[in-house]
């Protein structure tokens, strides 16, 4: 069961793109006692010269503004960490994930807090999640050679600790009648 859902709209659509449409349907279907929403459809501030800094500064000598710079990225690393289920909207922009997904991912992807470094190479710390993924495209075939978006995001899931992992895809909007339906019916066949 989920408890709290934490849903992350990536879409400059917002409210109005599909995959919202659908992440709202999923969390319906999932009856969470708390949602989170991150609607990132006014953009996220990109990783730069001075947060990369700030990161790189042990925590307890780093200065105010060194900490201003991090806010973002801990509190939405604090949204991953407090939720049991994350629903991702993933548009797919050109071939790859749209520009705020990307800026949220390099905003949580920070070593030692969602994943660590060993002798064996990368450890997520944040597994016991369950991620959604819900894909959507105008054109581009889910899976393919040119979706370079779900392969990207899952392995970033993967990165930082989420392995169990379901898409849920309405790909090929503008060349099919049946996309949202078919996303739709896998939705419900997953909680039926």
């Amino acid at each position: 069961m989920t408890q709290h859902a934490l849903l992350i709209a990536t879409s400059a659509q917002g409210e109005s793109a599909s995959s919202f449409q659908l992440a709202t349907r999923l969390i319906d279907e999932l009856r969470p006692n708390q949602i989170t929403t991150r609607d990132l459809s006014e953009g996220v501030p990109t990783v730069s010269k001075s947060w990369v800094t700030a990161n790189l500064t042990a925590e307890d000598d780093r200065s105010a503004d060194q900490r201003a710079q991090l806010a973002l990225s801990d509190t939405l690393i604090g949204e991953i960490q407090a939720a049991d289920t994350l629903v991702i909207t993933c548009p797919i922009y050109n071939f790859g994930v749209s520009s705020a997904l990307k800026a949220w991912i390099d905003q949580i992807c920070r070593a030692g807090i969602t994943f660590k470094y060993t002798e064996n190479g990368p450890v997520g710390l944040l597994s016991g999640k369950r991620a959604y993924i819900v894909v959507t495209s105008g054109g581009v075939p889910f899976g393919s050679a040119v979706d370079f978006a779900s392969p990207h995001l899952k392995q970033v899931l993967n990165f930082i600790g989420i392995t169990d992992i379901e898409c849920i895809v309405a790909d090929q909007q503008m060349t099919t009648t049946d996309a949202l339906a078919r996303a739709e019916d896998q939705i419900h066949t997953l909680f039926s």
